[in-house]
């Protein structure tokens, strides 16, 4: 497992790190976790003429930025630090960049052939702001690799909670995987939740929709392959050894997944990156963004590992 963690010393970053003690990630993950400062750095003039007004301008600035650089890089080692203590068996290093935030994160990415890159839900103003907004709604976008945007566990006791929104597509599909992989400690539940909404009713109209893998002769209409693929997809987490069940929802799939989350008391909602064929319903800026966005826990985007480049 390569993790790539976006730190920027705030509490959110922080949270985001101690969340990750409940995300089941394997004994041998190498980390780095990385603090992009928000500035450019200026070329040093390579003129042997007399320094101009300008050159000593660019210098001035160059000595600005440089300072940020360092600012920076001790973020990036309190934060490797704090992640070092959490897991101490972990290769665990510190990086540090100029770049816009996001833009940092998703070359450094894409570069390392990330598995999973980690992102706070709010972040500092002082490194403008790992939140979920512009920054990680571009790194939710962009990145070729899955994304979890950690918070903080509120309660305290009782067995943890993941829940896992399924859709019968094939990117649903894979974040089941993604929770039936981990080694999860003993006692943890999981709960499997589709939502009929309007478009559930046509989708069976698209003939590459993943669907009709789900369809049986006799259903009447759409809930009964919902039910089916909802529970059979709990059912491949509980041969895992979890304990799993399933929850068909109605409405809006935003609200729903939400309201379902709040009232399981989940710690965890895993999504695919996009849903069902032309539809897209767990899309990216739709359902998987408003859910990473507004969730009380944390939220993990999958992306099935063939998808990156």
């Amino acid at each position: 497992m390569r993790l790539l963690i976006a730190y920027d010393g705030s509490s959110y970053a922080i949270g985001a790190i101690d969340d990750l003690t409940d995300a089941a990630l394997p004994k041998d993950t190498e980390a780095v976790v990385m603090t992009v400062a928000d500035v450019f750095l200026p070329p040093e003039s390579t003129s042997d003429d007399a320094v101009s007004p300008v050159d000593n301008l660019v210098r001035r600035a160059r000595a600005r930025v440089t300072q940020a650089l360092e600012n920076a890089g001790r973020f990036a080692e309190t934060g490797r630090d704090h992640v070092r203590a959490r897991f101490p068996g972990w290769k665990v290093e510190a990086l540090t960049c100029a770049d816009s935030p996001a833009w940092g994160i998703i070359k450094k990415a894409e570069a390392w052939n990330a598995d999973l890159v980690v992102v706070g839900a709010q972040g500092h103003s002082a490194l403008a702001r790992l939140m979920l907004g512009s920054v990680s709604q571009k790194i939710l976008n962009e990145v070729p690799c899955s994304v979890r945007i950690g918070r903080a566990r509120r309660k305290t006791g009782g067995p943890l909670r993941i829940m896992v929104g399924v859709d019968g597509s094939a990117r649903s599909e894979a974040a089941v995987r993604r929770v039936a992989a981990r080694a999860w400690p003993a006692g943890t539940e999981a709960r499997t939740v589709a939502v009929l909404d309007l478009k559930v009713a046509t989708l069976l109209s698209a003939m590459e929709s993943a669907a009709a893998l789900w369809v049986r002769a006799g259903d009447g209409d759409e809930t009964a392959w919902v039910r089916r693929m909802a529970e059979l997809s709990a059912e491949s987490l509980r041969e895992t050894g979890l304990s799993a069940s399933s929850a068909v929802l109605e409405g809006d799939p935003r609200r729903a997944l939400l309201e379902e989350a709040a009232r399981w008391e989940a710690d965890c909602i895993f999504v695919g990156a996009t849903g069902l064929g032309a539809f897209e319903r767990l899309l990216l800026g739709t359902v998987s963004a408003a859910v990473a966005g507004r969730a009380h826990c944390s939220v993990e985007v999958v992306r099935p590992p063939r998808e990156r480049g």
